[in-house]
C-alpha cells in the first residue's frame, strides 16, 4: 500500500512538472516563440524567471499569484494546468499500468503523451478559439502508428487497427459534414480534425461515448452561459473543450458507461 501512494505521488509530481511545461507551449504556440530555447519570462513585465519562479503550485501560493518582479497577478491558468495535468496522470496510469509489463507501459506512454495533447488543445481552444495544427496532426500522427505498431507487432491482429481507424473516419465524416452544412458556422475544421484523432485514440465504442458527452457537457453550459447573460444564441463557443472533456471521461469510464447503457436497455 505505502509503494503504490508513493507511486501515485510521483506521477502526480510528475504531472505538476510537465503541467508547468504545457502552460509554456500554450503560451508561446500563441507567441510563436520557441518552446524548447527559450528561458520562460513574465508575460507582462517580460523579466527572465528562476527556478524559485517556476515551482508547479507552490510558486503561485507563495507569491500570491503575482509576479516576484512587477507584482501583477498571474493567470489562474497555470496552477490549474499544472494540478489538472497532476491528477489527469494518476487516472491515466491508474487506468493503463495494470501489470509490469512492456506493454502496459508502452500503452502508458502513449497514454500520458495524448493526454498532454488534449490538455493543450482544451486550454488553447478556451482562449484563442482555434485548434493548432502544430498540436493536432502530431497528435493525430502518433496515434496512427501507435495503432499500426500495437496491431502488428504487439497482439498481432489488425482488428484494434480497423476499429480505430472506423471510428475516427465516422466521426471525423460526421463533423465534417456539420461543418459543410452550416459553412463552419455551426462547428470549426478544427473540431473534425480533433474528432478524427479522437477515433484514432479511442475507438468504438469509447468515440459513441466521448461525442454524447460532448454535445450534453456543451448544451448544459451553453444553457447556463445564454441565462446568466454571458453568451446569447449568437455568440461564438469553442467545442474543442467539450470535445476533450467527453474523450478524458469516454477513456476512464467508457466501458462503464456502455455497460451502464446497456443494462438499462434490457
Amino acid at each position: 500500500m505505502e509503494l503504490v501512494s508513493f507511486f501515485s505521488l510521483f506521477i502526480f509530481l510528475f504531472g505538476l512538472a510537465v503541467g508547468s511545461f504545457l502552460n509554456s507551449i500554450i503560451h508561446r504556440l500563441h507567441t510563436g516563440e520557441s518552446f524548447l530555447f527559450t528561458h520562460s519570462y513574465c508575460p507582462h513585465c517580460k523579466h527572465k524567471l528562476s527556478w524559485q519562479d517556476l515551482i508547479p503550485i507552490l510558486s503561485f501560493l507563495i507569491l500570491k499569484g503575482k509576479c516576484r518582479y512587477c507584482k501583477k497577478k498571474v493567470s489562474l491558468q497555470y496552477p490549474l494546468v499544472e494540478s489538472a495535468t497532476g491528477i489527469l496522470f494518476i487516472l491515466t496510469t491508474h487506468y493503463t499500468l495494470l501489470t509490469i509489463s512492456y506493454e502496459s507501459l508502452l500503452f502508458t506512454v502513449y497514454c500520458l503523451l495524448l493526454s498532454c495533447f488534449l490538455i493543450i488543445i482544451f486550454v488553447y481552444d478556451l482562449k484563442h478559439y482555434i485548434i493548432p495544427d502544430k498540436i493536432i496532426y502530431p497528435a493525430i500522427g502518433i496515434a496512427f502508428i501507435y495503432n499500426i505498431l500495437y496491431s502488428y507487432f504487439i497482439i498481432h491482429n489488425s482488428y484494434f487497427l480497423v476499429n480505430s481507424l472506423l471510428a475516427a473516419f465516422t466521426g471525423g465524416l460526421s463533423f465534417l459534414f456539420i461543418f459543410l452544412l452550416s459553412g463552419g458556422k455551426w462547428m470549426g475544421f478544427g473540431d473534425v480534425k480533433l474528432v478524427f484523432f479522437m477515433g484514432l485514440f479511442l475507438s468504438f465504442p469509447d468515440i459513441l461515448v466521448a461525442l454524447f458527452l460532448a454535445f450534453l457537457v456543451g448544451a448544459i453550459i451553453g444553457i447556463g452561459l445564454i441565462s446568466a447573460g454571458k453568451k446569447t444564441l449568437k455568440s461564438e463557443v469553442p467545442f474543442g473543450p467539450f470535445l476533450v472533456t467527453g474523450a478524458f471521461i469516454a477513456f476512464c469510464f467508457g466501458n462503464q458507461i456502455v455497460n451502464w447503457y446497456l443494462k438499462i436497455l434490457r
